[in-house]
């Protein structure tokens, strides 16, 4: 039971998914531990029960008072660096880490080997990349999980009794924000757009807590070589002696890249003589589904396996097995020679313009709550590829108006209706504007709260509408 902890009074600020572990783990290593949250709901007072159970102290309705004699603050990720209690907390002098902050320092406590850690951010595609870094490092033989952003707490896999080799960790800019000790052995930056400015402040802000992944690297910093920014991010960091920069590109890669080549993944960073060697390393069919965006998800978790000694056998067979979560860009259904695909994840601009570049010819159901996005330079980029567009949700308009602008001729059907009832009626009218060989796609480009509990329901909804159309 390590003495810092021992008899100290922690404040873990918020439940759910990363504040109950931490009050647990906390408590049993013999720290006195108070849990503040700013909800009184059902579920809050559930979670309290269990905590309180253990004899920790719970106070719900007030997460913004600095509980007295706090001496650290752990939080949710979640939580804004402008809350009132991170202000009282700094004025008094307390340290505030994150859940990530303490999984890391907490990382062999038991006498155990402490497992590295590949580390993954991004705006888009961290949770595909993180899996199918997993996936990989499984067919190299290797105890590994998936955890962090994912949904799996990083703690339960630092503290549990399972002992790994190397972990795959997803990182969010909000869990980054507060995880100033993470030294990863390796870490990705899959891409850059604006993203929760409300809570960094600044689109700069936003970035520079991405680029904390990278200090501190000890083999690779892998970037992308499409997106400039997340280059600057590595030339900006600080690393270890010898540490590399690699990039991932879906072109002919360069020295110290990994790219592609009629039709093949291949590796010019983890090879002899990298100036004229390259190593193959899978096919791009091995890609599920190979999209544009999911070969460079897949090229990066590549590079990051390459850099802990994963052999190019291991790349191929973990990519072959890897299967995406629902609502990724997923193939439902082909009707009438039209393909249904539900990329009901894509929420933001950023990640749908993947989605859009990924076929030729769309049918497009978009719209939703737009949370602050605008529209013009996605439909610019798109409006070729468009053969029509079926629009719902609360925001629409702001989508139809930048179709107005950018792509005048595309024919437009606007949904005036915000039940979960319109996504059968808008499938309905996708199917009667497509032709043979289009693809309707399901890429909102917006959150899905207005009329969907999350983004599952809403494309459950839309393959159960695509799977009506072919009964």
């Amino acid at each position: 039971m390590p003495s810092e902890f021992t008899g100290k009074h922690v404040t873990v600020a918020g439940l759910g998914v990363s504040g109950v572990p931490a009050a647990k783990v906390l408590h049993g290593l013999g720290a006195h531990v108070t849990v503040v949250n700013d909800g009184d709901d059902e579920r809050a007072r559930t979670q309290a029960a269990e905590l309180e159970a253990l004899g920790v102290t719970v106070r719900l309705g007030d997460g913004d008072t600095l509980p007295e004699g706090t001496e650290l603050i752990v939080t949710a990720p979640g939580w804004k660096p402008t809350k009132p209690l991170f202000t009282a907390a700094g004025q008094a002098g307390v340290p505030v880490w994150g859940d990530v902050e303490l999984a890391w320092r907490l990382r062999g406590l038991d006498g155990r080997k402490a497992a590295p850690w590949l580390a993954v951010t991004g705006t888009n595609g961290k949770t595909t990349t993180v899996q199918m870094l997993a996936s990989i490092l499984k067919a190299a033989g290797l105890r590994t999980a998936a955890v962090g952003n994912i949904g799996v707490s990083l703690l339960d896999a630092v503290t549990g009794d399972t002992e790994y080799d190397v972990l795959a960790v997803e990182l969010s800019s909000y869990q980054l924000h507060w995880a100033p000790s993470l030294r990863a052995h390796s870490a990705a930056v899959l891409n850059l757009a604006p993203d929760h400015l409300d809570w960094h402040g600044s689109m700069e802000a936003y970035a520079a807590d991405k680029g904390r992944i990278y200090e501190g690297n000890r083999v690779a910093c892998v970037y992308n070589v499409a997106d400039k920014a997340t280059e600057d991010l590595v030339r900006a960091a600080d690393v270890e002696e010898g540490c590399r920069a690699v990039g991932f590109t879906l072109g002919t890669p360069g020295p110290s890249q990994l790219g592609v080549v009629e039709g093949l993944l291949v590796d010019r960073a983890f090879v002899e003589d990298r100036q004229k060697n390259a190593q193959e390393l899978a096919e791009v069919s091995d890609v599920n589904p190979p999209a544009p965006h999911n070969i460079a998800n897949a090229l990066a978790a590549a590079g990051l396996a390459r850099a802990f000694g994963v052999s190019a056998a291991a790349v191929r067979d973990g990519l072959r097995a890897f299967t995406p979560d629902a609502h990724r860009i997923a193939h439902v259904a082909d009707v009438d020679g039209v393909a249904y695909v539900d990329d009901s994840k894509a929420t933001n601009t950023h990640a749908t313009e993947a989605s859009l570049a990924a076929y030729g010819s769309i049918v497009w159901i978009a719209g939703g709550l737009a949370k602050g996005a605008t529209f013009d330079e996605l439909v610019a980029g798109a409006a070729k590829r468009l053969r029509g567009a079926v629009l719902i949700g609360a925001d629409r308009a702001l989508i139809r108006e930048a179709l107005a602008r950018h792509a005048p001729e595309v024919p437009v059907v606007d949904l005036d209706r915000t039940d979960t009832g319109a996504m059968l009626q808008a499938v309905q009218e996708a199917r009667r504007l497509a032709r043979p060989g289009d693809t309707v796609l399901l890429a909102p480009a917006c959150a899905s709260m207005d009329m969907f509990t999350n983004y599952n329901q809403r494309g459950d909804a839309f393959a159960q509408a695509v799977r009506e159309l072919g009964a």
